[in-house]
């Protein structure tokens, strides 16, 4: 469910990551692509709420599928072999 996170915590959440890390944005969890940031923008939401909005700079490739499943956008199928039953022949 989506729910608004405050400048104070995204910086405490991006605070426990090594500081030299390259930031990409995520998006469509059905295409799964990965993104550039852009601009930082400070506006209005359409409630009339001050917002700080991340722009997008770009398509940058398909999110790594390793991502998309700690994202629990894609199933993780690793390990997971899908077994054939052998079926007895029948004759008529």
């Amino acid at each position: 469910m989506p729910r608004d996170i405050t400048v104070r915590e995204l910086i405490q959440r991006l605070q426990t990551y090594d500081a030299d890390r390259i930031v990409r944005l995520a998006t469509a969890p059905d295409f799964p692509f990965a993104h550039y940031l852009g601009a930082l923008i400070e506006g209005r939401d359409d409630a009339g709420l001050h917002c700080v909005f991340l722009g997008d700079g770009g398509q940058q490739s398909y999110l790594p599928r390793p991502v998309a499943v700690a994202l629990r956008w894609t199933p993780d199928t690793t390990g997971q072999r899908e077994r054939r039953r052998a079926v007895p022949a029948t004759s008529r």
